[in-house]
């Protein structure tokens, strides 16, 4: 199984661009703290270059800037390709395939409201609601089985 959960932030802005099928593909990086430093050491965090396609690369291209919280899932993917000078490269990088918003409206310092933000919370299939302060979860009427 080949599975990727990230939650970060981003390191620069997304960067769009289109193959020349007209296939939508962005490029970016996300910033993940380690989650433990060495005594008398500040937290580091790693950079991790991740890809996205079609219409999930629109969307993150659209609502996503340098500096904001996002939370991911894909695949690692490598390839290789030969640079000017005809030295082999690697890359190793996220194929993303869902993406999510990881920080509300007000954490964004205005950005999303400032650009006319209307985009839902996740770009991803539907999710269980998430549990209230209560511990519950809202249930609507006809999901009810009697």
């Amino acid at each position: 199984m080949n599975k990727v959960v990230l939650v970060g932030r981003l390191a620069r802005d997304p960067e769009l661009r289109t193959t020349q099928s007209g296939t939508s593909v962005v490029s970016f990086t996300v910033a993940c703290d380690r989650r433990f430093a060495r005594q008398g050491e500040e937290r580091t965090a790693d950079f991790i270059s991740c890809v996205a396609w079609n219409k999930t690369a629109e969307f993150v291209s659209r609502y996503f800037t340098k500096g904001m919280r996002i939370a991911l899932d894909g695949r690692i993917q490598t390839r290789t390709y030969d640079d000017q000078n005809g030295n082999k490269r690697y890359i190793t990088e996220v194929v993303v395939e869902d993406v999510e918003f990881a920080q509300s409206k007000n954490e964004s310092g205005g950005m999303a409201q400032d650009s006319g933000f209307s985009a839902p919370q996740t770009f991803a299939a539907p999710q269980a609601p998430s549990a209230d302060i209560d511990g519950f979860m809202p249930v609507e009427e006809e999901d009810l089985p009697f």
